[in-house]
């Protein structure tokens, strides 16, 4: 198993940008988007909501834990969908553990 994705299963690991990637509302676009280095990522609005909350100190737990507050739904569902999509970005290089 990579690292990355044995830091995906520790609800402690604290997610942060890769080095260079930028998370911002293009106003051409009219969207949010992930920019990295020679790429780019339209996240979905559920992405962006997860997204939004990775600040480089809160960790996979924390990030669960607003987003289960905020749309009263079970944290088990939530936090296997947000560590899919970190993993999954993760593996692209726009996320860091």
């Amino acid at each position: 198993m990579n690292q990355a994705r044995s830091a995906v299963l520790d609800s402690t690991a604290v997610p942060r940008f890769g080095v260079g990637v930028r998370f911002r509302y293009d106003q051409t676009r009219a969207a949010w988007v992930l920019l990295a280095p020679e790429r780019m990522f339209v996240p979905d609005a559920q992405a962006v909501e997860v997204l939004k909350l990775v600040d480089g100190s809160r960790s996979l737990a924390a990030i669960v834990d607003s987003l289960a507050a905020r749309y009263a739904a079970p944290a088990e569902v939530i936090a296997a969908d947000v560590a899919a999509l970190l993993q999954n970005l993760s593996e692209k290089g726009a996320i860091r553990w």
